[in-house]
């Protein structure tokens, strides 16, 4: 489940689809790094955290959202779960 700190949601980290074709790394300085199958960067942009909400702002200026709930990151029409992170 993911960590809340400061009344917010700790988002950052990497977050695969099920089938592992999208990967959307969170980055600690509000950015983005999203890559769809073998193309690396397919979308790049900011991120705010609200809570458990997330806003998107792609470098296109394209606008989405997220929510985490148990864990999963809701993302629009996709379904994200959180990468195990090394130990």
């Amino acid at each position: 489940m993911a960590e809340i700190e400061d009344g917010h949601v700790d988002v950052v980290g990497m977050w695969v689809t099920e089938d592992g074709h999208i990967r959307q790394e969170l980055l600690p300085d509000g950015r983005y790094d999203e890559a769809r199958g073998e193309r690396a960067s397919a979308y790049t942009g900011r991120y705010t955290v609200t809570g458990s909400h997330l806003d998107y702002v792609d470098d296109t200026g394209f606008t989405a959202t997220g929510d985490i709930r148990d864990g999963v990151l809701y993302h629009e029409h996709l379904v994200l779960y959180r990468e195990s992170r090394p130990s």
